[in-house]
C-alpha cells in the first residue's frame, strides 16, 4: 500500500494545526484524501496562522480553543486514528521568563493528549514534534538516538518531559507513539514576525528587508538545517508503519552546514541583506549547544527515506514562497 492510499479516508487531527509544521502537514494529507481536523489557540506570539489553509480551508475542519480544554477535546481525540501533536511554544530563550506557561504548553498539553487516549481507550496514534535541544551539548559526538539527554533550556526540559511521558504510556497503557527529534526545521508557511520560530525564515526576512544580519563568534558552528518538505515526508512514512511505534528517532537532513554558510547562502539568494560578524553575548553562551551533526540511519532504516532538498534548494523555495506572501507572515 502506498503512503497516499494508507492516508485517504485516514481520520487525522492536528494539534497546533495552523502554524508551520500542521499547516504543511495538512496541505500534504488533504492531497491524499484524508479527513483532516486542526484545533490551534490562535496564539498571538506562537499561534498558528489562517492564511496557512487558506487553499484548503473547506478541505478540513478547525476548531479553534486550547487543547488544554478536555471539553474540546475528547470529542475530537474520539473521532481520529492519529494525532499529530505540535502544539507548543517555540522559543527556548522565551522559556526562561515564562516558565508555567513553558512547562503547560510543551509538557502539560501531552499528558492531556495522553491521559484522555487512556482514560477513554481510544484507538489513536500519537506523533510527537519534540527538538534536538533535550540532547543539550552534543560534544562533538555524531547524535544517534542513544545519545544521553541534557537539556540547557526549560524549552528543552519541558519537551524532554513530554518523551518521557509518552514513552510511559506507551509502555504502561500500549498506547503507539512516536517520538520526532528535530534537528534545524525551517521553509514556507513559518511566521516571521520574530526570529523565535526559525533563524533560517527570520534571516530571509532580514535580507528581503536590506537589514544587516548579526553572526554571533566566528559563524562556523555546525547545524542540521531540514526543509519542511521533507520533514512532512518523514512524518508520513513512519506514522504508516508500525515498527516505528515506540520509537524515538532523530529527524534531521544528516548534513551539518557552518551557521554562517546558511547565513551567507540567504543573502547571496535574495541578493540583499549584510552580514556582520559579533562577539557571542553572555545569555547565549549559557546555552548554546555548540557543533550538531546528527545521524538519520534509524530513520532510513523504519522508512527508506531519505532528504530530498539540499539547503540552497530549500533556502530559494522559502523565499520564493515569501516574495508573494511576505505581508501574511510579518
Amino acid at each position: 500500500m502506498s503512503v497516499s492510499e494508507y492516508y485517504h479516508e485516514k481520520r487525522i487531527l492536528i494539534t497546533g494545526g495552523l502554524g508551520f509544521l500542521g499547516s504543511n502537514l495538512a496541505h500534504k494529507l488533504v492531497s491524499f484524501g484524508a479527513k483532516v481536523t486542526i484545533i490551534d489557540n490562535l496564539d498571538p506570539l506562537y499561534g498558528g496562522n489562517l492564511y496557512n489553509i487558506e487553499q484548503i480551508r473547506t478541505r478540513v475542519k478547525l476548531a479553534l480553543g486550547d487543547i488544554q480544554d478536555e471539553s474540546l477535546l475528547v470529542p475530537l481525540l474520539s473521532d481520529c486514528d492519529i494525532v499529530f501533536h505540535f502544539a507548543a511554544q517555540v522559543s527556548y530563550i522565551d522559556s526562561q521568563n515564562i516558565p508555567f506557561r513553558d512547562l503547560d504548553l510543551n509538557a502539560r498539553t501531552t499528558m492531556s493528549v495522553l491521559e484522555i487516549i487512556r482514560k477513554h481507550k481510544l484507538p489513536v496514534k500519537v506523533v510527537f514534534s519534540s527538538s534536538r535541544m533535550v540532547i543539550g551539548k552534543s560534544n562533538d559526538r555524531i547524535v544517534d538516538e542513544t545519545v544521553p539527554t541534557n537539556p540547557l533550556s526549560l524549552y528543552a526540559i519541558h519537551k524532554l518531559t513530554s518523551e518521557k511521558y509518552l514513552q510511559m504510556y506507551h509502555a504502561d497503557f500500549g498506547i503507539p507513539v512516536i517520538i520526532f527529534r528535530i534537528t534545524n526545521p525551517y521553509g514556507i508557511r513559518q511566521q516571521m514576525k520574530h526570529n523565535k520560530y526559525s533563524l533560517v525564515g527570520w534571516f530571509i526576512r532580514m535580507a528581503m528587508e536590506n537589514e544587516t544580519i548579526t553572526i554571533f563568534g566566528d559563524g562556523r558552528q555546525l547545524r542540521d538545517y531540514i526543509y519542511v518538505e521533507d520533514i512532512i515526508e518523514a512524518f508520513l512514512l513512519s506514522a504508516a508503519n508500525p515498527d516505528s511505534n515506540g520509537q524515538i528517532i532523530n529527524l534531521g537532513s544528516g548534513y551539518s552546514s557552518e551557521f554562517g554558510e546558511m547565513v551567507n547562502t540567504i543573502v547571496e539568494i535574495v541578493g540583499s541583506g549584510q552580514v556582520k560578524y559579533v562577539d557571542w553575548p553572555a545569555n547565549y553562551e549559557r546555552i548554546e549547544t555548540g557543533n550538531f551533526q546528527v545521524d538519520i540511519s534509524k530513520l532510513k532504516s523504519l522508512t527508506g527515506w531519505s532528504p530530498s532538498f539540499t539547503l540552497e534548494q530549500g533556502i530559494r523555495l522559502t523565499y520564493e514562497y515569501y516574495k508573494s506572501n511576505l505581508s501574511y507572515y510579518i
